[in-house]
């Protein structure tokens, strides 16, 4: 019998399911309900451009959710069709996750060593907390695109000062400052903001193309003889006897099919984990019996999830000489982060993006029906708090000056109007402690009240990380298994 069955070979499964397999006594099945090509050679062409984004309606790697949420159905998930940016969560954003967890081992002193090991960086790896070594390989856009130096110089005239590495290690790493934070001169910083500062993105990108997990994990480990991965296997449903796992139960095409474990580990990402949980009987009692699904166990799965809601402020501007990554600098501003994206998503418009990281308001994922193939519901609760929409607008303030355009009055109804989503929802299995009454898993991702059961991917999230969550999603993975591995 398999020792552990991994579901999604997503960005967090093939890291767990390499990492676990590493042990030759341990047999890791993988399913996933994408593509799976059997060698990295074999992968289209335009997936390993990190300057093409494969998200259209043409696309057939991606799931689909009301509200134009998509997220990657292929091996490598999401990190296999991203813009590439691996930006380190904040230490600031590892205390929340330690206090949410209720454990030290989220602490930012603690997870660097890992966030180390994993990364080999071009730029800085010999500088503290880095590292040359690791099987990503991060480096920053060596020679930006004119729009993304434009931006640099309208902030750099603007006073705000110049980070050269966002994933640079606080002086004092226990303090639980923000990395890379230069001291603020204040000069010309908007009186309503603290201004952090702009610089290049750390990207996973290596040799021209784009370095997801599948690449930089999985695909070397598949010649192992513990270790098997199957694609266009969708998994309908977690076995369960008593409050034990036991395995799955999935469909691929026409097939139907059981398999057992001794362990299973959902890396389904924090849409899919969560609806795979409630199908399978655990989570809101309310909504399982709604849904005609037997309740195994009451619990808060999909009750509280958070994104990071962006405006896109749109101006004409030339069109691309070439493509390159979508976003090569960022500008941050406390717990706001503007985006000067490099692609045109409209024709003859040029977009920045202004995305509250740290939102007050939280959503609600749901299903509506107990049939896999129906996407589940998310409502991302954007704009409801007055704080975030005033947040929102104190950085599209400042966007208007980086631009030098005036964009008038910025009310609810314009913010409406313009408003979009990151496509970083996390939370749907919350991570915290028993008692904990938003709290889906442990400290350990280990699903409270079922032996066997554990969820391993931005789903477990407890709080809203400052950054885009790829970084911390491999972080998170590695974790797990390393745990496991033990």
């Amino acid at each position: 019998m398999t020792s552990t069955l991994v579901v999604g070979a997503g960005s967090a499964g093939c890291v767990l399911a390499a990492r676990l397999s590493a042990d030759p006594a341990h047999t890791v099945r993988v399913l996933e309900a994408g593509p799976v090509w059997a060698s990295a050679v074999e992968m289209p062409a335009h997936l390993l451009d990190p300057g093409h984004l494969p998200v259209g309606p043409d696309s057939g790697v991606v799931w689909r959710y009301p509200g134009n949420i998509v997220r990657g159905k292929l091996i490598g998930g999401s990190g296999a069709i991203n813009g590439s940016y691996f930006v380190r969560p904040t230490a600031a954003d590892f205390a929340a996750w330690s206090a949410a967890a209720d454990s030290a081992r989220w602490s930012f002193d603690a997870v660097l060593p890992l966030l180390a090991e994993l990364e080999s960086d071009r730029d800085f790896g010999s500088a503290p907390g880095h590292g040359a070594r690791g099987p990503i390989p991060v480096q920053r856009t060596a020679d930006p695109a004119p729009v993304s130096r434009e931006f640099a110089d309208r902030c750099a005239a603007l006073g705000f000062a110049e980070i050269a590495d966002l994933n640079a290690v606080p002086a004092s790493s226990t303090a639980g400052g923000d990395p890379g934070r230069p001291p603020d001169t204040g000069a010309g910083r908007p009186a309503s903001l603290g201004a952090d500062g702009f610089g290049r993105v750390p990207l996973a990108v290596a040799g021209g193309r784009r370095a997801g997990p599948a690449l930089t994990h999985l695909y070397s480990a598949l010649t192992r003889p513990n270790l098997d991965v199957t694609g266009g296997t969708t998994v309908t449903r977690l076995l369960l006897r008593g409050s034990r796992v036991i395995g799955a139960e999935w469909a691929r095409g026409r097939e139907r099919g059981t398999t057992f474990a001794d362990r299973v580990i959902v890396c389904a990402g924090a849409i899919e984990s969560a609806a795979l949980l409630i199908r399978s009987g655990i989570g809101p009692e309310s909504q399982l019996r709604s849904l005609g699904i037997p309740v195994v166990l009451p619990a808060p799965v999909g009750a509280w999830c958070t994104d990071h809601p962006e405006i896109g402020i749109e101006y004409r501007g030339p069109v691309p000489e070439s493509t390159t990554v979508a976003l090569e600098y960022v500008l941050e501003l406390d717990d706001l982060e503007l985006r000067p994206y490099t692609p045109m998503f409209t024709p003859g418009l040029r977009r920045l993006g202004v995305a509250l990281m740290s939102p007050e308001a939280t959503g609600e994922l749901t299903l509506g029906s107990a049939d896999p193939a129906v996407p589940a519901r998310i409502d991302q609760g954007y704009l409801r708090s007055a704080r975030d929409r005033d947040r929102l607008r104190a950085g599209i303030d400042v966007a208007a000056q980086v631009l030098g355009l005036p964009l008038g009055t910025v009310d609810d109804t314009w913010l409406r109007t313009y408003l979009g989503t990151s496509q970083h929802l996390s939370g749907t299995c919350r991570m915290g402690p028993v008692g904990d009454p938003r709290a889906v898993v442990d400290e350990c991702g280990r699903v409270h009240g079922i032996e066997g059961l554990t969820v391993a991917d931005l789903s477990v999230v407890p709080v809203p990380l400052h950054r885009g969550p790829q970084a911390a999603v491999v972080l998170l993975a590695a974790l797990i298994a390393d745990l496991y591995a033990v």
